[in-house]
């Protein structure tokens, strides 16, 4: 086979990259080529993404690229979930794309569930309520700006970079199917659903599905970068669907996973929805996967605990690294301080250190943690909270998993792994690092044709990249059982 090279944009919450993917005779690598900043974006109170920007770092992305001397098969653009732009005729967008941490959205479920209950919503989009989701930022855009809406049309925000490079309005599944305004047994936009809120059905286009054409560089962007008609594709473009597809599965055995990053997504890939009061409750959500395939997994606040504690430590002159946390939590006594990693004073952005210690006041644990306390108590707490998810899951499915595959940026942070596997008492298979990445190239090779499937794609993740497999300390099991009990309790 000839080496093939692919492109892959990855946004997260913080940053992003510009990825290349070399295919040849059966593994992959990777070369970052182009990295950037990437937050939010705060004008008079409200949080935004800065569109024009994070479309001027993917032309620099291809330019570098392009420069590299490679010669490039096709790009993708993978992000978060949620957010989206409206475009209005002229093909500009309305307004800068809401940033989903904004808080427009406060009281807004509840308003909603006045029109049509929660249960109902879930037994339609089987998607956890989470008052970021798509369908209640929608909502309260209209209700803010309903001029926006006029003859516009909504692309989700992967969606709408890509629209950009190649003119193709469309949403791909998977990134639509976190809005909680996709039928989750049709995979088509639930009309009835958005006629009830009173949103316009003419904003929402056609869904098409991952590892599709989306078209080429338009030619202004050929002629401005000097380049040909570069193919453009529709790949897993919500992060989690591509890393999910990386995950380096066992072929044999029930796995479960956790992308982790700035949010860990905790779950199971099945064949169709699952939807059941038992999973509402859980909160369990049923996205999108590639090869038609369902996420059904549950949202976890994630590493956000620490970037935000070290943002903060950092702003008041304590210059403390990601190793610096690490080695502090280290020293200090184990499962002393809980929390819970999900409560809703962790979501916006501010004081985590600070909130730390008043949800460790409010449920009777103390007011005085020091610095070392607080990161041990992240740590903790996230392992517990995985627990939690991952037993919740197992009853609610009826499958007890042997292995849970975690992957993504947080695996770089192997005493997060080592904790999760004492908490959890199976092993943790660690690893790949840069899964999003890895999951979009794939993608796009299997659009291209150079590979024929997921599984055939989670086979080259396996040859091509190193993983880490963590044991569950046995002697620490009625330690890590007496903190479950408790962080149950102060939930």
């Amino acid at each position: 086979m000839t080496s093939k090279y692919y492109l892959a944009f990855d946004f997260g919450a913080s940053s992003g990259r510009g990825i290349i993917g070399k295919l040849d005779d059966g593994r992959l690598e990777l070369s970052e080529i182009h990295r950037f900043a990437n937050g939010p974006k705060e004008i008079n109170g409200e949080l935004f993404w800065d569109f024009d920007s994070q479309v001027a770092e993917i032309k620099k992305g291809i330019k570098k690229a392009l420069e590299s001397g490679v010669e490039i098969s096709s790009i993708a653009i993978d992000t978060w979930g949620v957010d989206y732009v409206l475009f209005k005729q002229d093909g500009t967008p309305a307004r800068l794309p809401y940033h989903y941490r904004d808080s427009r959205t406060d009281n807004i479920p509840q308003e909603i569930f006045s029109i049509i209950s929660e249960q109902d919503i879930y037994k339609r989009a089987g998607i956890q309520m989470m008052q970021l989701n798509t369908l209640y930022q929608l909502y309260a855009h209209k209700k803010a700006h309903p001029e926006d809406f006029d003859g516009a049309t909504l692309l989700m925000i992967p969606d709408a970079m890509t629209y950009m490079l190649c003119d193709a309005m469309t949403c791909e599944y998977t990134e639509a199917s976190t809005s909680n305004l996709l039928n989750a047994e049709s995979g088509d936009w639930d009309f009835e659903l958005i006629r009830k809120l009173g949103l316009p059905e003419s904003i929402f286009p056609e869904i098409v599905q991952p590892c599709t054409s989306a078209g080429v560089l338009r030619k202004e962007l050929q002629e401005e970068l000097g380049c040909g008609a570069i193919p453009v594709v529709k790949i897993g473009a919500h992060d989690t669907a591509s890393a999910v597809a990386s995950v380096p599965a066992p072929t044999q055995g029930d796995w479960a996973y956790i992308s982790c990053g700035t949010w860990a997504l905790l779950g199971a890939e099945l064949d169709k929805p699952f939807i059941s009061e038992s999973a509402r409750l859980a909160p369990l959500t049923n996205e999108g996967g590639l090869e038609k395939t369902i996420r059904f997994l549950t949202n976890i606040m994630g590493t956000w605990l620490f970037q935000e504690t070290k943002r903060v430590w950092n702003e008041a002159g304590k210059k403390l690294g990601f190793p610096e946390i690490e080695n502090m939590a280290k020293l200090s006594e184990p499962l002393k301080y809980l929390v819970n990693p999900n409560d809703g004073r962790f979501a916006a952005p501010g004081d985590i250190p600070g909130r730390v210690v008043e949800a460790c006041a409010a449920s009777g644990q103390g007011d005085s943690l020091s610095d070392a306390e607080i990161s041990r108590c992240i740590y903790d707490s996230l392992a517990l909270c995985f627990r939690e998810k991952l037993e919740n899951l197992q009853n609610i499915l009826g499958h007890n998993y042997a292995c849970l595959n975690i992957v993504g940026g947080g695996t770089k942070d192997k005493f997060l792994m080592q904790l999760a596997a004492d908490a959890i008492g199976i092993p943790v298979v660690a690893g790949p690092v840069e899964a999003t990445s890895i999951g979009n190239i794939m993608g796009q090779a299997i659009a291209n044709g150079d590979i024929k499937s997921v599984a055939e794609g989670r086979e080259i993740v396996k040859k091509s990249f190193g993983l880490e497999r963590f044991e569950p300390d046995a002697s620490a099991r009625s330690a890590w059982d007496a903190a479950y009990k408790k962080f149950m309790s102060i939930k």
